[in-house]
């Protein structure tokens, strides 16, 4: 009984930005707990890729780019589902950019890049899910947020400024929302190193104070955030809301480490 809390067989999920970094993990997280999963994103080889995936392991997908930019592009993602699997259980919003730069000379070019893509996107993809959801008076909707919601990060403002507002349009969402049937949560990631911040933490000053004020010591592997988007994606999550989850090592309980 009580591991069938957490399966999602029968289950039917969207994970945007799914074909990369932690996105492509939680979609292949989500196929191995039992769901169908529809994997997104702007590159046409890479939806095919992941979506093959998928597929190996016994699951339905479908090949559908998207681009959050795109509010017709979403659309189209859930009216494909619809018309596959008649209903969209759970969403993940994990589409993201950053930039790393002196606050004080960003561009309002690349500001506005980065918060259309981060939070606005975010936004996007829970009005398109989130109607078919409440319509149906159930569904769980997991955002991926950032340590950078609770905590500033040197020279990415752009970028913190995104989160936090995703960490407060969860909770602006689970207030309006969770009374209807549909659960709002977001995953806070400490610190994982993928193909977007590589650069940032390899051999760096900064990589090298990431893993000093981590008390496990080290970057976190992106299949480690698998187990909080099972919980949040399923019947074990009912009674829970609004709520920021945190995997990072301890990061943020981190004071002195040493």
């Amino acid at each position: 009984m009580t591991l069938a809390l957490f399966s999602l067989e029968g289950k039917t999920a969207a994970v945007i930005g799914g074909t990369s970094g932690i996105g492509r993990t939680l979609a292949l997280g989500l196929a191995d707990a039992g769901a169908d999963v529809v994997a997104s994103a702007r590159r046409a080889a890479h939806v095919e890729q992941t979506a093959a995936e998928i597929e190996s392991r016994g699951r339905k997908t479908l090949r559908v780019v998207t681009d959050v930019r795109d509010r017709h592009s979403l659309l189209a993602l859930r009216d494909a589902m619809l018309g596959q699997f008649g209903k969209v259980d759970i969403l993940i919003n994990a589409a993201g950019i950053t930039k790393k730069a002196p606050t004080v000379s960003f561009s309002e070019e690349d500001w506005s890049q980065i918060v259309e893509v981060n939070l606005t996107g975010t936004l996007r993809g829970c009005q398109i899910f989130g109607e078919h959801m409440l319509q149906r008076k159930s569904g769980r909707i997991i955002n991926i947020a950032s340590l950078a919601a609770k905590v500033a990060l040197y020279q990415v403002a752009a970028y913190s400024a995104s989160k936090a507002g995703v960490a407060s349009l969860t909770r602006s969402l689970a207030v309006e929302w969770s009374k209807h049937g549909v659960l709002v949560n977001a995953i806070l990631p400490g610190v994982f190193r993928t193909d977007l911040n590589a650069a940032l933490l390899d051999g760096t000053e900064r990589g090298r104070e990431f893993l000093m004020r981590t008390p496990m010591g080290r970057f976190g592997k992106t299949e480690e955030l698998v187990g909080a988007a099972i919980f949040l994606a399923s019947d074990a999550s009912s009674y829970v809301a609004g709520q920021l989850l945190a995997v990072d090592g301890g990061l943020l309980a981190s004071g002195v480490n040493q």
